[in-house]
């Protein structure tokens, strides 16, 4: 984890990021959901598109709790709203 940790600090530093504001095991756990639920190429994704809501201040309060329910639920979601068309 050391790794992590400083990754975090510089990469806050380069972006202007407060670390401290940073809540990196809850976007790790986040992605990891996203990665086994989903597809690995959805979990980069799935962090920018949370950053670029963040970003506008439209992600609501508990955006990473609903992205992650989404992650989990993901085989039942698409099986009621995809088809093999």
């Amino acid at each position: 984890m050391h790794v992590l940790n400083e990754w975090t600090a510089l990469a806050c530093k380069e972006l202007g990021i407060d670390p401290a504001t940073v809540d990196r095991d809850l976007i790790l756990d986040l992605t990891k959901e996203v990665a086994h639920g989903v597809a690995r190429p959805a979990a980069p994704l799935t962090a920018y598109l949370l950053g670029l809501a963040q970003g506008a201040g439209t992600a609501p309060e508990d955006a990473v709790a609903r992205l992650t329910t989404l992650a989990k639920n993901w085989s039942q979601a698409t099986a009621e709203t995809l088809t093999d068309d």
